[in-house]
């Protein structure tokens, strides 16, 4: 299994180190945080395994990699409501509470990998939806989640990333 490693002194000079190569990454606007909370916008420190992969497949070929794929399709959804017993999981639309809708117009979400961050158990207010996905349009930070170009991304589930290692340099 690769590791790639996650660095950043400020959030805005975020580098991935994987497979001998330093490669530009974009995290959350509110930096690394050792104890993130729904909502701050941070990306959470520790070692956070690769679950499983979803794409557009009406936009994107099928990722090659490891991990289990699946298209996307319009009533994906992952809620984000704390008090939901379905926080911080995959759920289907419509649903009653709040939630993010992973179909989207952008391109962030074409390749979507879903990160082992706190489902194992889930604990309610401690962040949800965080993933490793294509980056927003001009370099804009996420909302917590780590965001690579998309040739890279492939490269790495192809070569057989695990697991990615979020930490301050």
């Amino acid at each position: 299994m690769i590791r790639a490693i996650l660095q950043t002194n400020t959030g805005l000079d975020a580098r991935l180190h994987c497979m001998g190569a330093d490669m530009p990454a974009i995290i959350g606007a509110g930096g690394i945080k050792n104890h993130k909370i729904e909502g701050d916008h941070a990306t959470p420190a520790g070692i956070w395994p690769l679950r499983r992969v979803f794409y557009r497949a009406d936009r994107v070929p099928s990722p090659v990699c490891h991990l289990p794929v699946e298209p996307l399709g319009p009533h994906d959804g992952w809620c984000d409501d704390p008090a939901h017993p379905d926080y911080n999981r995959h759920i289907t639309l419509p649903h009653p509470a709040r939630h993010e809708r992973l179909w989207r117009d952008d391109h962030v979400y074409d390749i979507l990998v879903v990160l082992g961050y706190n489902d194992d158990p889930v604990q309610s207010g401690r962040g949800s939806a965080i993933f490793l996905h294509l980056p927003p349009r001009g370099g804009r930070p996420t909302e917590g989640c780590v965001a690579v170009a998309e040739a890279l991304l492939r490269q790495l589930l192809a070569a057989g990333l695990g697991e990615i290692e979020v930490r301050p340099a």
